[in-house]
C-alpha cells in the first residue's frame, strides 16, 4: 500500500471508531487488520473504497455510508429551482395536506426548501386547517433540520425529539416559533397555522428512512396524532459526516433517534394503523392510506 493510500484509509478508519455508535463492541484492532489487508496493493485513496466499504458494513448499524466524489459533487451541487415532491394542498373538509421530502444539499437548497415547504404548508391552511396528513412516505433522508423547519407550526413548539449517543448522553431536538434550534441553522419564524394544536396524521411507508424517520419520531408522543400505512425503513439514526481528502464523503451513524418521551428506536417503525399495500400497484396504497387518515382526522373533535 502507498503512504497516500495507508494514510487515506486509516484516517476513514480512525472516523469510525471515534464516532460509531456500537464502537464498544467492535473489534477495532481486528476491523483495521482486516481492511489494510483487504487494501494491501491499494495505490490512491479510490483503491481503498472498497476496504472501507466492508469496514462501514462491520460496523452493524445498516446506515453508515461512503460517497465518492462524484456522488458528494451531485448531492451538495447547483441549488434546484423547486424541490421535487414538496407541495401542499387542501384535500376539502378543512383537511390539509403537505408532502415532505428528503432534502441534502448546500446552505441554499436548504433555504430554498424551508421557503418552497413553508409557503406550501401556507398554501395547505388557507380553509384554516382543522387537521393535517404529513406525508412521509417518499423521504428517504437527507438533513432533517430543514424539514423541521417546514413542519414546524405543526408539530408545535418545544422538545420534540432528541438524539442519544453511544454513551446515553441526550441532545434534544427543539421548535421556537416553527423553526429548530440545533445545528445552528436559523430559517426564522414561520407563519403560524390556524390551528396548532390540530391532530395530525402521518404517512409512512418503506421508503421513509432516516431523517424521513426523524421526522415521524417527531410526531410520537404528540398529542391527537397517529400514523398510517407501512412500516419504515429501519434507520431511525443519525450520521456523522466527514469530508475525505479526495472530496469522497463518509458518513458515520453515531445516535439512535428518540421521541419527546425518551423512547428510542433503531428499527422498522410500524405505523399506528397499517394499510396493506400490493407493489405492484402503488396508487392503490396512496389512495387507501389517504382515505384512512383522513376519515380518522374527521372523526376527530376539532374537526367534527
Amino acid at each position: 500500500m502507498s503512504p497516500e493510500a495507508r494514510a487515506y484509509l486509516s484516517s476513514a478508519l480512525t472516523f469510525m471508531e471515534k464516532n460509531a455508535l456500537h464502537r464498544r463492541t467492535i473489534d477495532w484492532k481486528r476491523l483495521r487488520r482486516t481492511a489494510y489487508t483487504q487494501a494491501r496493493e491499494a495505490r490512491k485513496p479510490a483503491d481503498t473504497y472498497s476496504a472501507i466499504y466492508s469496514a462501514l458494513n462491520s460496523l452493524g448499524d445498516g446506515h453508515s455510508f461512503l460517497w465518492d466524489p462524484k456522488k458528494t459533487e451531485a448531492a451538495y451541487g447547483p441549488s434546484p429551482k423547486v424541490i421535487e415532491g414538496l407541495e401542499g394542498r387542501s384535500m376539502g373538509d378543512h383537511i390539509g395536506y403537505v408532502s415532505i421530502p428528503g432534502v441534502t444539499g448546500t446552505e441554499k437548497t436548504l433555504r430554498r426548501y424551508v421557503r418552497q415547504g413553508r409557503r406550501a404548508v401556507a398554501k395547505a391552511d388557507r380553509g384554516r386547517a382543522c387537521g393535517w396528513v404529513v406525508d412521509l412516505r417518499d423521504n428517504r433522508g437527507g438533513i432533517m433540520w430543514p424539514m423541521l423547519a417546514v413542519v414546524g407550526r405543526i408539530l408545535g413548539d418545544g422538545r420534540v425529539g432528541m438524539f442519544v449517543d453511544a454513551k446515553g448522553e441526550k441532545t434534544a431536538w427543539t421548535i421556537e416559533n416553527g423553526n429548530p434550534t440545533n445545528e445552528g441553522y436559523d430559517w426564522g419564524a414561520s407563519e403560524p397555522v390556524a390551528h396548532d394544536d390540530a391532530p395530525v396524521a402521518v404517512l409512512t411507508g418503506p421508503d421513509t428512512g432516516s431523517s424521513g424517520e426523524a421526522v415521524l419520531v417527531a410526531f410520537r408522543g404528540r398529542p391527537e396524532t397517529r400514523s398510517f400505512g407501512e412500516p419504515t425503513s429501519g434507520v431511525p439514526t443519525g450520521n456523522t459526516l466527514h469530508r475525505l481528502p479526495d472530496g469522497a464523503l463518509l458518513g458515520v451513524t453515531a445516535v439512535r433517534d428518540a421521541d419527546r418521551t425518551g423512547r428510542t428506536y433503531d428499527a422498522a417503525i410500524p405505523p399506528d394503523e397499517d394499510v396493506l399495500v400490493s407493489v405492484i400497484r402503488r396508487e392503490d396504497r396512496e389512495d387507501r392510506a389517504l382515505t384512512a387518515a383522513k376519515n380518522w382526522l374527521l372523526k376527530r373533535p376539532a374537526c367534527r
